[in-house]
Protein backbone atom coordinates (compact mmCIF):
# COMPACT_ATOMS: atom_id res chain seq x y z
CA UNK A 1 0.00 0.00 0.00
CA UNK A 2 1.38 3.41 -1.01
CA UNK A 3 1.75 5.81 1.94
CA UNK A 4 0.70 9.18 0.52
CA UNK A 5 2.56 11.32 3.14
CA UNK A 6 5.83 9.68 2.00
CA UNK A 7 5.01 10.59 -1.59
CA UNK A 8 4.13 14.12 -0.46
CA UNK A 9 7.49 14.30 1.34
CA UNK A 10 9.28 13.66 -1.94
CA UNK A 11 7.03 16.13 -3.80
CA UNK A 12 7.94 18.77 -1.25
CA UNK A 13 11.66 18.00 -1.67
CA UNK A 14 11.30 18.69 -5.41
CA UNK A 15 9.31 21.88 -4.78
CA UNK A 16 12.07 23.10 -2.47
CA UNK A 17 14.80 22.53 -5.05
CA UNK A 18 16.15 19.13 -4.00
CA UNK A 19 16.82 17.55 -7.38
CA UNK A 20 19.33 14.84 -6.39
CA UNK A 21 19.09 11.83 -4.09
CA UNK A 22 21.57 9.12 -3.16
CA UNK A 23 19.77 5.90 -2.21
CA UNK A 24 21.20 2.83 -0.49
CA UNK A 25 19.31 -0.47 -0.96
CA UNK A 26 17.14 -1.86 1.82
CA UNK A 27 13.69 -3.24 2.46
CA UNK A 28 12.26 -1.04 5.21
CA UNK A 29 13.17 2.08 3.25
CA UNK A 30 11.40 0.76 0.13
CA UNK A 31 8.44 3.21 0.24
CA UNK A 32 10.84 6.17 0.49
CA UNK A 33 13.18 4.75 -2.16
CA UNK A 34 10.35 4.12 -4.62
CA UNK A 35 8.89 7.59 -4.11
CA UNK A 36 12.24 9.23 -4.86
CA UNK A 37 13.01 6.88 -7.78
CA UNK A 38 9.63 7.51 -9.42
CA UNK A 39 9.59 11.28 -9.06
CA UNK A 40 10.17 12.78 -12.52
CA UNK A 41 12.15 15.81 -11.27
CA UNK A 42 14.65 14.06 -8.98
CA UNK A 43 17.81 12.37 -10.23
CA UNK A 44 18.47 9.27 -8.13
CA UNK A 45 21.63 7.21 -7.85
CA UNK A 46 22.14 3.99 -5.90
CA UNK A 47 25.25 3.50 -3.76
CA UNK A 48 25.34 0.35 -1.65
CA UNK A 49 27.89 1.44 0.97
CA UNK A 50 26.15 4.01 3.18
CA UNK A 51 29.40 5.63 4.36
CA UNK A 52 30.41 6.16 0.74
CA UNK A 53 26.90 7.26 -0.22
CA UNK A 54 26.90 10.02 2.37
CA UNK A 55 30.25 11.44 1.26
CA UNK A 56 29.14 11.33 -2.39
CA UNK A 57 26.04 13.32 -1.42
CA UNK A 58 28.27 15.74 0.50
CA UNK A 59 30.49 16.21 -2.58
CA UNK A 60 27.43 17.02 -4.67
CA UNK A 61 25.80 19.37 -2.16
CA UNK A 62 29.07 21.24 -1.65
CA UNK A 63 29.12 22.16 -5.34
CA UNK A 64 25.38 22.60 -5.89
CA UNK A 65 24.98 24.65 -2.68
CA UNK A 66 21.61 22.92 -2.28
CA UNK A 67 20.62 19.94 -0.13
CA UNK A 68 21.02 16.44 -1.53
CA UNK A 69 18.73 13.76 -0.07
CA UNK A 70 20.15 10.58 1.47
CA UNK A 71 17.96 7.52 2.03
CA UNK A 72 18.88 4.32 3.86
CA UNK A 73 17.22 1.44 5.67
CA UNK A 74 17.02 0.92 9.43
CA UNK A 75 19.73 -0.29 11.81
CA UNK A 76 23.49 0.16 11.44
CA UNK A 77 23.01 1.58 7.92
CA UNK A 78 22.12 4.90 9.54
CA UNK A 79 25.29 4.93 11.66
CA UNK A 80 27.42 4.61 8.52
CA UNK A 81 26.25 8.08 7.50
CA UNK A 82 27.79 9.60 10.65
CA UNK A 83 31.31 10.57 9.41
CA UNK A 84 29.92 12.47 6.42
CA UNK A 85 27.17 14.04 8.52
CA UNK A 86 29.78 15.42 10.94
CA UNK A 87 31.88 16.69 8.03
CA UNK A 88 28.85 18.39 6.48
CA UNK A 89 27.99 20.00 9.81
CA UNK A 90 31.39 21.62 10.26
CA UNK A 91 31.75 22.49 6.57
CA UNK A 92 28.24 23.98 6.61
CA UNK A 93 26.99 21.84 3.72
CA UNK A 94 23.23 21.13 3.49
CA UNK A 95 22.08 17.49 3.51
CA UNK A 96 18.65 15.93 4.06
CA UNK A 97 19.41 12.65 5.82
CA UNK A 98 16.40 10.31 5.71
CA UNK A 99 16.56 7.05 7.66
CA UNK A 100 13.86 4.37 7.71
CA UNK A 101 13.15 2.97 11.18
CA UNK A 102 11.07 0.43 13.11
CA UNK A 103 7.96 1.78 14.86
CA UNK A 104 8.65 2.86 18.45
CA UNK A 105 7.05 -0.19 20.04
CA UNK A 106 9.67 -2.47 18.41
CA UNK A 107 12.76 -0.61 19.57
CA UNK A 108 14.85 -2.62 22.09
CA UNK A 109 12.85 -5.79 21.39
CA UNK A 110 15.62 -7.77 19.64
CA UNK A 111 13.95 -7.24 16.29
CA UNK A 112 16.25 -7.37 13.26
CA UNK A 113 18.00 -4.23 11.98
CA UNK A 114 16.78 -2.22 14.94
CA UNK A 115 18.80 0.31 16.91
CA UNK A 116 17.97 3.59 18.68
CA UNK A 117 17.81 5.92 15.70
CA UNK A 118 16.04 8.95 17.11
CA UNK A 119 18.64 11.74 17.59
CA UNK A 120 21.32 9.31 16.33
CA UNK A 121 23.61 12.08 15.00
CA UNK A 122 23.56 14.01 18.27
CA UNK A 123 25.08 17.50 18.09
CA UNK A 124 26.33 17.05 14.52
CA UNK A 125 23.07 17.94 12.79
CA UNK A 126 21.20 21.23 12.83
CA UNK A 127 18.01 19.40 13.74
CA UNK A 128 16.49 15.93 14.19
CA UNK A 129 12.88 15.21 13.27
CA UNK A 130 10.80 12.08 13.98
CA UNK A 131 8.14 11.46 11.33
CA UNK A 132 4.70 10.25 12.51
CA UNK A 133 4.19 6.49 12.24
CA UNK A 134 0.49 6.55 11.35
CA UNK A 135 -1.78 8.90 9.41
CA UNK A 136 -5.36 8.09 10.41
CA UNK A 137 -5.91 11.71 11.51
CA UNK A 138 -5.66 14.80 9.32
CA UNK A 139 -3.49 16.46 11.96
CA UNK A 140 -0.92 13.65 11.57
CA UNK A 141 -0.64 14.38 7.85
CA UNK A 142 -0.33 18.10 8.57
CA UNK A 143 2.33 17.33 11.19
CA UNK A 144 4.34 15.20 8.77
CA UNK A 145 4.48 17.87 6.06
CA UNK A 146 5.19 20.59 8.62
CA UNK A 147 8.25 18.61 9.79
CA UNK A 148 9.55 18.22 6.23
CA UNK A 149 9.16 21.97 5.64
CA UNK A 150 10.99 22.72 8.89
CA UNK A 151 13.79 20.25 8.14
CA UNK A 152 14.59 21.47 4.62
CA UNK A 153 14.27 25.14 5.57
CA UNK A 154 16.66 24.55 8.47
CA UNK A 155 19.19 22.79 6.23
CA UNK A 156 19.26 25.84 3.95
CA UNK A 157 19.31 28.57 6.60
CA UNK A 158 22.69 30.20 7.33
CA UNK A 159 24.86 28.48 8.30
CA UNK A 160 23.71 25.60 6.11
CA UNK A 161 24.12 22.05 7.36
CA UNK A 162 22.70 18.53 7.62
CA UNK A 163 19.31 17.70 9.11
CA UNK A 164 17.95 14.26 10.03
CA UNK A 165 14.46 12.95 9.29
CA UNK A 166 13.78 9.56 10.92
CA UNK A 167 10.78 7.73 9.47
CA UNK A 168 9.24 4.72 11.28
CA UNK A 169 7.51 2.40 8.81
CA UNK A 170 5.23 -0.63 9.12
CA UNK A 171 4.66 -3.37 6.61
CA UNK A 172 3.62 -3.67 3.85
CA UNK A 173 6.53 -1.76 2.31
CA UNK A 174 5.73 -2.30 -1.36
CA UNK A 175 2.82 -1.06 -3.51
CA UNK A 176 0.31 -3.45 -5.04
CA UNK A 177 0.56 -4.26 -8.76
CA UNK A 178 -0.69 -1.32 -10.76
CA UNK A 179 -0.81 1.03 -7.77
CA UNK A 180 0.16 4.54 -8.87
CA UNK A 181 2.20 7.20 -7.07
CA UNK A 182 0.37 10.53 -7.10
CA UNK A 183 2.89 13.38 -7.00
CA UNK A 184 1.02 16.60 -6.36
CA UNK A 185 1.81 20.08 -5.15
CA UNK A 186 1.79 20.28 -1.36
CA UNK A 187 2.03 23.11 1.14
CA UNK A 188 5.48 24.70 0.85
CA UNK A 189 6.45 27.01 3.71
CA UNK A 190 9.05 29.37 2.24
CA UNK A 191 11.67 31.49 3.98
CA UNK A 192 12.91 34.70 2.43
CA UNK A 193 16.18 35.75 4.03
CA UNK A 194 17.58 39.24 3.72
CA UNK A 195 21.26 40.06 3.88
CA UNK A 196 22.47 41.80 7.03
CA UNK A 197 23.72 45.26 6.08
CA UNK A 198 25.87 47.63 8.10
CA UNK A 199 23.76 50.63 9.11
CA UNK A 200 25.10 54.16 8.88
CA UNK A 201 25.39 54.41 12.67
CA UNK A 202 27.29 51.11 12.79
CA UNK A 203 29.60 52.33 10.03
CA UNK A 204 30.37 55.40 12.12
CA UNK A 205 31.20 53.25 15.18
CA UNK A 206 33.38 50.85 13.16
CA UNK A 207 35.18 53.69 11.40
CA UNK A 208 36.03 55.22 14.77
CA UNK A 209 37.36 51.87 16.04
CA UNK A 210 39.46 51.37 12.92
CA UNK A 211 41.39 54.56 13.71
CA UNK A 212 43.07 52.65 16.57
CA UNK A 213 44.66 50.12 14.20
CA UNK A 214 47.51 50.63 11.75
CA UNK A 215 48.61 47.07 10.92
CA UNK A 216 45.61 45.09 9.68
CA UNK A 217 45.82 41.39 8.84
CA UNK A 218 42.94 39.73 6.97
CA UNK A 219 42.60 35.94 7.27
CA UNK A 220 40.05 34.29 4.97
CA UNK A 221 39.13 30.74 6.01
CA UNK A 222 37.87 27.86 3.90
CA UNK A 223 35.23 28.86 1.35
CA UNK A 224 34.28 28.51 -2.28
CA UNK A 225 35.65 30.90 -4.92
CA UNK A 226 33.85 34.24 -4.91
CA UNK A 227 34.61 36.84 -7.57
CA UNK A 228 33.22 39.79 -5.56
CA UNK A 229 35.24 38.94 -2.46
CA UNK A 230 38.33 38.32 -4.58
CA UNK A 231 38.02 41.77 -6.14
CA UNK A 232 37.69 43.43 -2.73
CA UNK A 233 40.65 41.69 -1.06
CA UNK A 234 42.85 42.25 -4.12
CA UNK A 235 42.04 45.95 -3.95
CA UNK A 236 42.79 46.08 -0.22
CA UNK A 237 46.10 44.25 -0.66
CA UNK A 238 47.29 45.95 -3.85
CA UNK A 239 46.69 49.37 -2.31
CA UNK A 240 48.63 48.38 0.83
CA UNK A 241 45.65 49.00 3.11
CA UNK A 242 45.81 45.51 4.61
CA UNK A 243 47.77 42.27 4.42
CA UNK A 244 45.68 39.32 3.23
CA UNK A 245 47.06 35.87 4.13
CA UNK A 246 45.47 33.07 2.11
CA UNK A 247 45.66 29.32 2.67
CA UNK A 248 44.92 27.26 -0.42
CA UNK A 249 41.44 26.26 0.87
CA UNK A 250 40.38 29.91 1.04
CA UNK A 251 40.15 29.88 -2.78
CA UNK A 252 41.16 33.55 -2.67
CA UNK A 253 44.87 33.36 -3.50
CA UNK A 254 46.19 35.88 -6.01
CA UNK A 255 49.35 37.78 -6.85
CA UNK A 256 48.36 40.37 -4.24
CA UNK A 257 47.80 38.00 -1.29
CA UNK A 258 50.35 36.23 0.92
CA UNK A 259 50.39 32.56 -0.13
CA UNK A 260 53.78 31.21 1.02
CA UNK A 261 53.42 32.12 4.72
CA UNK A 262 53.72 28.50 5.88
CA UNK A 263 57.44 28.68 5.07
CA UNK A 264 58.29 31.73 7.19
CA UNK A 265 55.57 32.47 9.74
CA UNK A 266 56.92 29.90 12.23
CA UNK A 267 60.33 31.58 12.52
CA UNK A 268 60.44 33.53 15.78
CA UNK A 269 63.27 35.75 14.52
CA UNK A 270 60.96 37.49 12.05
CA UNK A 271 57.60 37.26 13.81
CA UNK A 272 57.94 40.54 15.69
CA UNK A 273 58.04 42.61 12.51
CA UNK A 274 54.87 40.87 11.26
CA UNK A 275 52.71 41.45 14.37
CA UNK A 276 49.30 42.94 13.53
CA UNK A 277 47.15 45.38 15.52
CA UNK A 278 43.92 43.90 14.19
CA UNK A 279 43.01 40.49 12.77
CA UNK A 280 39.93 40.37 10.54
CA UNK A 281 38.69 36.89 9.63
CA UNK A 282 35.84 35.41 7.64
CA UNK A 283 35.09 31.97 6.26
CA UNK A 284 35.81 28.74 8.12
CA UNK A 285 39.06 27.00 9.15
CA UNK A 286 42.63 27.51 7.95
CA UNK A 287 45.25 24.79 7.37
CA UNK A 288 48.51 26.29 8.57
CA UNK A 289 49.30 25.33 12.17
CA UNK A 290 52.20 27.82 12.16
CA UNK A 291 49.83 30.62 11.20
CA UNK A 292 47.34 29.63 13.91
CA UNK A 293 50.08 29.61 16.55
CA UNK A 294 51.37 32.98 15.34
CA UNK A 295 47.89 34.51 15.57
CA UNK A 296 47.29 33.02 19.03
CA UNK A 297 50.47 34.64 20.29
CA UNK A 298 49.73 38.15 19.06
CA UNK A 299 48.28 40.92 21.22
CA UNK A 300 45.99 41.99 18.38
CA UNK A 301 42.25 42.43 18.53
CA UNK A 302 40.24 40.03 16.39
CA UNK A 303 37.06 40.82 14.43
CA UNK A 304 35.17 37.95 12.79
CA UNK A 305 32.74 38.61 9.95
CA UNK A 306 29.81 36.32 9.09
CA UNK A 307 26.10 36.65 8.34
CA UNK A 308 24.83 35.02 11.52
CA UNK A 309 25.35 32.12 13.91
CA UNK A 310 28.05 30.95 16.29
CA UNK A 311 31.59 32.31 15.83
CA UNK A 312 34.51 30.25 17.23
CA UNK A 313 37.41 32.01 18.96
CA UNK A 314 40.05 30.15 16.92
CA UNK A 315 42.90 32.55 17.68
CA UNK A 316 41.99 33.13 21.35
CA UNK A 317 41.70 36.88 20.80
CA UNK A 318 38.15 37.38 19.51
CA UNK A 319 36.87 40.83 20.48
CA UNK A 320 34.13 41.62 17.97
CA UNK A 321 31.64 39.59 15.90
CA UNK A 322 30.11 41.50 13.00
CA UNK A 323 26.99 39.96 11.49
CA UNK A 324 27.08 40.97 7.86
CA UNK A 325 28.12 39.42 4.55
CA UNK A 326 31.93 39.45 4.17
CA UNK A 327 31.69 41.17 0.79
CA UNK A 328 29.76 44.07 2.39
CA UNK A 329 32.35 44.51 5.13
CA UNK A 330 35.29 44.30 2.72
CA UNK A 331 33.73 47.02 0.55
CA UNK A 332 33.38 49.14 3.70
CA UNK A 333 37.06 48.55 4.56
CA UNK A 334 38.18 49.63 1.11
CA UNK A 335 36.42 52.95 1.64
CA UNK A 336 37.65 53.57 5.18
CA UNK A 337 41.22 52.23 5.47
CA UNK A 338 44.39 54.16 4.73
CA UNK A 339 47.58 52.74 3.23
CA UNK A 340 50.30 51.20 5.36
CA UNK A 341 52.85 50.21 2.76
CA UNK A 342 55.58 49.55 5.31
CA UNK A 343 53.59 46.78 7.01
CA UNK A 344 52.40 45.33 3.71
CA UNK A 345 55.93 45.34 2.25
CA UNK A 346 57.34 43.37 5.20
CA UNK A 347 54.99 40.49 4.43
CA UNK A 348 55.22 40.78 0.66
CA UNK A 349 59.03 40.82 0.51
CA UNK A 350 59.16 37.59 2.57
CA UNK A 351 56.48 36.00 0.43
CA UNK A 352 58.27 36.90 -2.82
CA UNK A 353 61.59 35.66 -1.49
CA UNK A 354 60.11 32.30 -0.49
CA UNK A 355 58.39 31.95 -3.85
CA UNK A 356 61.69 32.38 -5.69
CA UNK A 357 63.68 30.18 -3.30
CA UNK A 358 61.07 27.41 -3.37
CA UNK A 359 61.11 27.24 -7.14
CA UNK A 360 64.92 26.90 -7.12
CA UNK A 361 64.84 24.33 -4.31
CA UNK A 362 62.29 22.15 -6.09
CA UNK A 363 64.35 22.22 -9.30
CA UNK A 364 67.37 20.92 -7.38
CA UNK A 365 65.49 18.43 -5.21
CA UNK A 366 65.54 14.68 -5.64
CA UNK A 367 62.39 12.98 -6.87
CA UNK A 368 59.76 12.61 -4.15
CA UNK A 369 56.19 13.55 -3.26
CA UNK A 370 56.87 17.28 -2.93
CA UNK A 371 58.45 17.65 -6.36
CA UNK A 372 55.90 15.30 -7.94
CA UNK A 373 52.94 17.30 -6.64
CA UNK A 374 54.52 20.49 -7.95
CA UNK A 375 54.71 18.94 -11.44
CA UNK A 376 51.14 17.58 -11.23
CA UNK A 377 49.75 20.99 -10.30
CA UNK A 378 51.53 22.64 -13.22
CA UNK A 379 49.89 20.12 -15.57
CA UNK A 380 46.39 20.50 -14.06
CA UNK A 381 44.09 22.70 -16.18
CA UNK A 382 43.07 26.03 -14.62
CA UNK A 383 39.36 25.19 -14.97
CA UNK A 384 39.75 21.92 -13.06
CA UNK A 385 38.49 21.34 -9.54
CA UNK A 386 41.11 19.89 -7.19
CA UNK A 387 40.06 17.67 -4.28
CA UNK A 388 42.72 17.19 -1.64
CA UNK A 389 42.85 14.40 0.92
CA UNK A 390 43.96 15.34 4.42
CA UNK A 391 47.39 14.72 5.97
CA UNK A 392 50.20 15.50 3.51
CA UNK A 393 48.24 16.05 0.27
CA UNK A 394 46.59 19.26 1.43
CA UNK A 395 49.77 20.43 3.17
CA UNK A 396 51.96 19.99 0.09
CA UNK A 397 49.54 22.04 -1.99
CA UNK A 398 49.41 24.70 0.71
CA UNK A 399 53.22 24.86 0.78
CA UNK A 400 53.23 25.38 -2.99
CA UNK A 401 51.26 28.61 -2.80
CA UNK A 402 49.17 30.30 -5.47
CA UNK A 403 46.48 28.20 -7.20
CA UNK A 404 44.04 29.10 -9.96
CA UNK A 405 41.84 26.01 -9.61
CA UNK A 406 39.03 25.62 -7.07
CA UNK A 407 40.44 23.74 -4.07
CA UNK A 408 38.16 21.39 -2.15
CA UNK A 409 39.09 19.51 1.01
CA UNK A 410 37.18 17.90 3.88
CA UNK A 411 38.54 20.25 6.54
CA UNK A 412 35.37 20.21 8.63
CA UNK A 413 36.69 17.27 10.66
CA UNK A 414 39.98 16.89 8.72
CA UNK A 415 39.72 13.10 8.56
CA UNK A 416 41.02 10.85 5.81
CA UNK A 417 37.70 9.03 5.35
CA UNK A 418 35.52 9.98 2.41
CA UNK A 419 38.05 11.84 0.24
CA UNK A 420 37.47 9.58 -2.78
CA UNK A 421 33.70 9.64 -2.35
CA UNK A 422 33.53 13.42 -2.02
CA UNK A 423 35.46 13.79 -5.28
CA UNK A 424 33.14 11.28 -6.96
CA UNK A 425 30.15 13.35 -5.83
CA UNK A 426 31.77 16.42 -7.37
CA UNK A 427 32.08 14.65 -10.75
CA UNK A 428 28.29 14.18 -10.76
CA UNK A 429 27.82 17.98 -10.76
CA UNK A 430 30.29 19.17 -13.41
CA UNK A 431 31.90 18.33 -16.74
CA UNK A 432 35.15 20.06 -15.72
CA UNK A 433 38.10 17.84 -14.81
CA UNK A 434 37.99 16.78 -11.16
CA UNK A 435 41.43 15.88 -9.80
CA UNK A 436 41.76 14.04 -6.51
CA UNK A 437 45.23 14.24 -4.94
CA UNK A 438 45.46 11.71 -2.15
CA UNK A 439 47.80 9.58 -0.10
CA UNK A 440 47.68 5.79 -0.20
CA UNK A 441 46.11 5.46 3.27
CA UNK A 442 43.20 7.77 2.46
CA UNK A 443 42.75 6.25 -0.99
CA UNK A 444 42.51 2.61 0.08
CA UNK A 445 40.44 3.51 3.14
CA UNK A 446 37.68 4.79 0.83
CA UNK A 447 37.92 2.37 -2.10
CA UNK A 448 34.15 1.72 -2.10
CA UNK A 449 33.75 5.21 -3.56
CA UNK A 450 33.95 3.58 -7.00
CA UNK A 451 31.55 0.70 -6.25
CA UNK A 452 28.55 1.96 -8.22
CA UNK A 453 27.30 2.02 -11.80
CA UNK A 454 27.73 5.66 -12.80
CA UNK A 455 30.18 7.13 -15.30
CA UNK A 456 32.95 9.46 -14.10
CA UNK A 457 34.95 10.24 -17.27
CA UNK A 458 36.18 13.55 -15.84
CA UNK A 459 37.74 12.01 -12.70
CA UNK A 460 41.53 12.01 -12.37
CA UNK A 461 43.20 10.51 -9.29
CA UNK A 462 46.78 11.15 -8.24
CA UNK A 463 47.93 8.76 -5.50
CA UNK A 464 51.04 9.52 -3.45
CA UNK A 465 51.87 5.95 -2.50
CA UNK A 466 54.71 5.77 0.01
CA UNK A 467 53.16 2.60 1.49
CA UNK A 468 52.68 4.34 4.85
CA UNK A 469 51.13 7.27 6.70
CA UNK A 470 54.11 9.50 5.94
CA UNK A 471 52.87 12.50 7.93
CA UNK A 472 53.86 10.76 11.17
CA UNK A 473 57.54 11.13 10.21
CA UNK A 474 57.03 14.88 10.23
CA UNK A 475 55.45 15.08 13.69
CA UNK A 476 58.06 15.19 16.44
CA UNK A 477 56.18 12.93 18.84
CA UNK A 478 55.65 9.75 16.76
CA UNK A 479 58.76 10.34 14.64
CA UNK A 480 60.97 9.78 17.70
CA UNK A 481 59.27 6.58 18.83
CA UNK A 482 60.65 3.07 18.06
CA UNK A 483 57.05 2.02 17.29
CA UNK A 484 56.78 4.58 14.44
CA UNK A 485 56.59 2.20 11.48
CA UNK A 486 54.22 -0.42 12.90
CA UNK A 487 51.84 1.60 15.03
CA UNK A 488 51.80 5.09 13.47
CA UNK A 489 52.86 4.90 9.83
CA UNK A 490 51.05 1.53 9.49
CA UNK A 491 53.08 0.21 6.58
CA UNK A 492 51.05 -1.42 3.81
CA UNK A 493 52.03 -3.08 0.51
CA UNK A 494 49.03 -2.25 -1.71
CA UNK A 495 49.15 -0.59 -5.11
CA UNK A 496 46.17 0.68 -7.09
CA UNK A 497 46.76 -1.64 -10.05
CA UNK A 498 44.18 -4.26 -9.06
CA UNK A 499 41.62 -1.64 -8.06
CA UNK A 500 42.01 0.07 -11.43
CA UNK A 501 41.44 -3.26 -13.16
CA UNK A 502 38.39 -4.06 -11.02
CA UNK A 503 36.69 -0.75 -11.79
CA UNK A 504 37.89 -0.29 -15.37
CA UNK A 505 40.10 2.76 -14.72
CA UNK A 506 43.07 3.70 -16.88
CA UNK A 507 46.20 3.19 -14.79
CA UNK A 508 49.58 4.94 -14.96
CA UNK A 509 52.56 4.60 -12.64
CA UNK A 510 55.49 6.94 -11.99
CA UNK A 511 58.60 6.54 -9.86
CA UNK A 512 60.93 9.27 -11.13
CA UNK A 513 60.90 12.59 -13.02
CA UNK A 514 60.93 10.98 -16.46
CA UNK A 515 58.10 8.48 -15.86
CA UNK A 516 56.01 11.23 -14.22
CA UNK A 517 56.40 13.54 -17.20
CA UNK A 518 55.43 10.70 -19.56
CA UNK A 519 52.42 9.88 -17.40
CA UNK A 520 51.24 13.49 -17.29
CA UNK A 521 51.46 13.92 -21.08
CA UNK A 522 48.05 12.34 -21.68
CA UNK A 523 46.63 12.33 -18.16
CA UNK A 524 44.18 15.17 -18.81
CA UNK A 525 43.18 14.11 -22.32
CA UNK A 526 39.49 13.23 -22.59
CA UNK A 527 38.65 9.58 -21.95
CA UNK A 528 35.68 7.30 -21.40
CA UNK A 529 36.97 6.05 -18.06
CA UNK A 530 38.60 7.74 -15.05
CA UNK A 531 42.39 7.70 -14.79
CA UNK A 532 44.71 6.90 -11.90
CA UNK A 533 48.29 8.17 -11.72
CA UNK A 534 50.09 6.34 -8.91
CA UNK A 535 53.34 7.99 -7.80
CA UNK A 536 55.54 5.60 -5.85
CA UNK A 537 58.03 6.99 -3.33
CA UNK A 538 59.61 6.07 0.01
CA UNK A 539 58.36 7.63 3.24
CA UNK A 540 61.80 8.21 4.87
CA UNK A 541 63.14 9.89 1.72
CA UNK A 542 60.07 12.14 1.44
CA UNK A 543 60.67 13.37 4.98
CA UNK A 544 64.33 14.08 4.19
CA UNK A 545 63.48 15.93 0.98
CA UNK A 546 60.84 18.07 2.69
CA UNK A 547 63.25 18.99 5.47
CA UNK A 548 66.01 19.88 3.01
CA UNK A 549 63.70 22.03 0.86
CA UNK A 550 62.46 23.89 3.94
CA UNK A 551 66.05 24.63 4.93
CA UNK A 552 66.94 25.83 1.42
CA UNK A 553 63.88 28.08 1.28
CA UNK A 554 64.37 29.75 4.66
CA UNK A 555 68.16 30.08 4.77
CA UNK A 556 68.13 33.57 3.28
CA UNK A 557 65.28 34.79 5.48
Amino acid sequence: MVIQPIIDLVSLCAQKGIKNAILSPGSRCAPITLAFARHPEIKCRTVSDERTAAFIALGMAQQLEKPVALVCTSGSAAYNYAPAVAEAYFQQIPLLVITADRPAEWIDQWDGQTIRQSQIYGNHVKGSFDFPDEFSYADKVWHALRLVNEAINLANQYPAGPVHLNIPLREPFYPEDGEQFEFKAVKNIEIFSTESLISSSQETQLEEKLKSFQKILIIPGQQRPNAEIQESIDLLASSGKAVVVTDTISNLQSGHTISFHDHFIGHTSIQQQLQPDLIISFGKSIISKSLKLFLRNTQAAHWHIQNAGYSPDTYQSLTTIIHTAPKNFLEFLNLKLSENRAYFNRWKSLDDMVKENLSNALDKANFGEYKAISKVLKATPDHAKIHLANSMSVRYVNFLGLRNQEIICNRGTSGIDGSNSTAVGCTFTTKAPVTLITGDMAFFYDRNAFWHNYAMPNLRIVILNNHAGGIFRLIDGPAKQPELEEFFETNQALTAANLAKDFGFEYITAHDDESLEIGLNEFYNESINPKILEITTESPKNAEILKKIKEMVTTSL
